[in-house]
């Protein structure tokens, strides 16, 4: 079939990605060199595909639920020696290249509906990184959920997912991406983001990460409140205004407020008390 015969299903979050340069500025980020392979998620008709095939990358693996979609990127890059394909669900299906080796960049106009799981499966968890890391990730993801990932400590936007994020990878923006970039146009705003994952001795150990994790389902349960009435089934009043003091953390501040590497310090204190 031709993609002619083919319309966006809302049930797959299909929307084509047509504006010309924020292709080019998505290919940009991807800083492309002629070791990388290449994993694009979502390639829908393959715009991105044809500039990613383009580029000086050794190979590119595109994953694409759609089976009509398939077909079409078949007849349009089947026959290019560096271009390989996977049909099936993201989520599901194992994330290797033809030789059963992973890739090493991710470019990815992420389906909406599945950033959170899709995320997890690119990056990992707190408590369980990707193992062995990507390189880097080029997203367009919601700009709400780029907001969120890429916030600082005091910003309305600064969340767990925030602190999550930024201890598993250097995160950065690269532009926003308006609803008529896209075919058709979705009914929220859009923007390309830049992870890098942190290399493996630069991860939290398994322990330091639990309880990161522990403390921020805490805390952000009622972000609204002061770190004081949140934590306060954690250790004695008094320990715990010792322990915050060492990690530089007032216990009057509220989550959003306390930076990624401080709520490391507090774990780590709170485990070294133990």
């Amino acid at each position: 079939m031709s993609f002619s015969g083919h319309t966006a299903r809302k049930r797959f979050g299909q929307h084509w990605l047509r504006d010309a340069s924020v292709l080019d500025r998505i290919l940009a980020a991807a800083e492309l060199q002629p070791q990388d392979r290449v994993l694009e998620v979502g390639p829908g008709r393959g715009a991105l595909t044809e500039l990613l095939l383009s580029s000086s990358a050794a190979a590119v693996h595109v994953v694409e639920l759609d089976r009509d979609l398939v077909d079409g990127l078949q007849k349009r890059f089947g026959l290019h020696p560096r271009f390989s394909m996977q049909q099936g669900d993201v989520l599901k299906v194992t994330l290797s290249l033809p030789d059963g080796d992973p890739a090493d960049k991710v470019v990815a106009n992420i389906p909406y509906n599945i950033t959170g799981p899709l995320l997890e499966k690119l990056v990992g968890r707190l408590d369980r990184p990707v193992d062995p890391p990507y390189q880097r990730l080029v997203l367009l993801v919601q700009k709400e959920v780029a907001d969120r990932i890429c916030a600082r400590p005091g910003h309305s936007s600064f969340s767990a997912l925030s602190v999550r994020m930024q201890l598993l990878a250097d995160c950065r923006k690269v532009c926003s991406v308006p609803p008529r970039c896209f075919q058709p146009p979705p009914k929220v705003n859009s923007e390309v983001i830049v992870l890098d994952p942190l290399p493996p001795d630069q991860r939290l150990e398994l322990a330091l990460a639990r309880r990161v994790e522990g403390l921020l389902k805490q805390a952000f349960h009622s972000r609204r409140k002061m770190l004081r009435n949140t934590l306060n089934s954690v250790v004695s009043a008094d320990q715990l205004e010792a322990l915050a003091c060492d990690a530089g953390i007032s216990l009057q501040q509220r989550p959003q407020d306390i930076a990624p590497q401080n709520w490391v310090a507090l774990a780590r204190g709170l485990n070294q008390g133990e």
